[in-house]
């Protein structure tokens, strides 16, 4: 039966506050610059190494609108060559996929930053579970130090380098900077304490689910 014009008006009205009201919310998407992965490749710590993740990065940053920057996992490896994450993501500023800016450089990021569970989103602007929710996934791989470097020594802090799905261990942080009391680790967005092993299992175990952050490197 065809619309009355009535009806037909109506009908334009609703399609014009649906697309007014998404255009922000894509706009602010396509500027976004950091973001937590809504999901990780699947196989807990194996990445696929640091190109791996960064692909991942770049594949959900596209998804969501956001592919016209240069996407890096923030991630250190450790051993011969090892690269320090707060190396790898560019000078910022970094805001979410809400336009929120969480640090406005590298050195407000691993000092007085703006990280937390409101502002931590997913690269489609949602929040991510954290302590209280089920699951909790508030923990988040990074292989790194308090200030952004990667671990020396011999202990694995980084799933081999992000390839192992198995025996190894990952450094995590919790984005929603909380954790079993409030001393400075269990506070901390990117170093809180290792993982249990490498797999997804093992990940979850302790509140995680394999996911990381990303930020736009230019």
């Amino acid at each position: 039966m065809p619309l009355s014009p009535i009806g037909r008006t109506g009908s334009l009205a609703i399609a014009l506050a649906a697309a007014l009201t998404a255009a922000p919310a894509l706009a602010q998407q396509a500027n976004m610059s950091f973001f937590i992965t809504s999901a990780g490749p699947g196989r807990g710590g194996d990445l696929g190494g640091l190109e791996g993740a960064d692909r991942h990065c770049q594949a959900l940053a596209q998804a969501a609108g956001a592919g016209n920057r240069t996407w890096r996992a923030y991630l250190s490896t450790q051993g011969a060559g090892a690269v320090n994450a707060r190396d790898r993501i560019g000078r910022g500023p970094w805001q979410n996929a809400r336009g929120t800016v969480i640090a406005k450089d590298v050195a407000e990021l691993h000092g007085t930053n703006n990280l937390n569970k409101q502002t931590a989103l997913t690269e489609r602007g949602e929040p991510v579970n954290g302590r209280g929710d089920t699951p909790n996934m508030h923990d988040i791989l990074t292989g790194s130090q308090a200030d952004g470097t990667a671990f020396a020594g011999t202990d694995d802090r980084t799933c081999g380098n992000w390839t192992r799905s198995g025996e190894g261990s990952a450094m995590v942080g919790h984005h929603d900077r909380q954790g079993l009391n409030t001393e400075p680790p269990a506070l901390s967005w990117n170093t809180s304490h290792p993982s249990r092993g490498c797999s997804l299992d093992a990940l979850k175990a302790t509140g995680g689910n394999g996911l990381f952050y990303c930020f736009a490197a230019n």
